[in-house]
């Protein structure tokens, strides 16, 4: 059990420092490049931690599903603790000297855990870690600036896509990891629980362009881009079941993609505006 108790105590010391940013900053700017951290993260994590299995957690949170355990860690390591660094560095204009000593200290934190037997490698190793992360911790200092500057091009498409992408990823793949809800079946990989998180990281991938296009789309009715979008959910839903690939499992499964998906553009639609506005920043 003191498995967890390692990730409970990174969890909340990561959630503790965002609410230190949030009340030193007051600004949605600081959750808008959290969200753009997060939605990196998960794209980086798709490739080298889902498809390519660099790395096994061991947080001991769920006990019905190795691979879904597995992820939470991972969630709690990669998508969350590491986004929330970047974005303390970023909104405080922390320099090269602090981005170093913050690679370290995660590097520290996963030597730690690789010893404790909580978190494995397999082909992975902690000097990757320690190059990757001033890049990553870097790359907030550039996305925070193009959120404080509203850009267009390719700068704005980019912030507005890992945003939503952080957002639809985690709201598509957690109800998975909890409560088993659905299950993707491609014969990808042995293991089932795998293949679901697998295709859910595409499925989300995807369908996080295609909010960014119609949050894009102007027409006189708007109502029209949310039942489109709605009816649309439905039947990629109903190709997947009939093709095979997709089983639901509990009643509200396909209600709440439905729902999700018309919720999701919506928040896409006030967070476009939002970023598109000059921002007052405070601290």
């Amino acid at each position: 059990m003191h498995n967890s108790y390692w990730y409970y105590a990174l969890l909340v010391l990561s959630i503790s420092l965002f609410c230190f940013i949030l009340i030193k900053k007051r600004n949605t700017q600081s959750l808008y490049l959290l969200l753009t951290m997060i939605g990196g993260a998960y794209i980086v994590e798709t490739f080298i931690y889902n498809f390519l299995r660099s790395y096994d957690y061991n947080p001991n949170f769920i006990k019905y599903n190795n691979f879904y355990d597995n992820n939470l860690g991972a969630f709690v390591s990669n998508a969350f603790s590491l986004p929330i660094a970047a974005t303390l560095i970023a909104t405080f204009g922390l320099n090269w000297i602090w981005i170093v000593l913050f690679s370290g200290l995660f590097v520290g934190i996963e030597w730690l855990f690789l010893k404790l037997h909580i978190y494995s490698h397999n082909w992975w190793r902690l000097a990757y870690t320690g190059l990757g992360l001033p890049f990553y911790f870097a790359s907030a200092k550039i996305y925070y600036n193009w959120i404080l500057q509203p850009s267009k091009g390719f700068k704005y498409f980019w912030i507005l896509y890992l945003i939503i992408g952080s957002i639809s990823a985690s709201a598509h793949v957690l109800p998975i990891i909890f409560f088993s809800n659905r299950i993707y079946s491609l014969g990808w990989f042995e293991n089932s629980s795998r293949d679901s998180i697998a295709f859910g990281a595409i499925f989300y991938l995807c369908d996080s362009l295609f909010y960014y296009l119609m949050t894009k789309l102007t027409l006189k009715r708007n109502w029209i881009k949310y039942f489109l979008t709605g009816f649309l959910m439905y039947v990629v839903n109903r190709v997947l079941i009939g093709v095979g690939i997709l089983r639901s499992l509990v009643w509200w499964d396909q209600p709440y993609y439905i729902c999700l998906s018309i919720l999701i553009l919506l928040l896409a639609g006030i967070i476009d505006k939002r970023l598109s506005k000059p921002p007052t920043v405070k601290g």
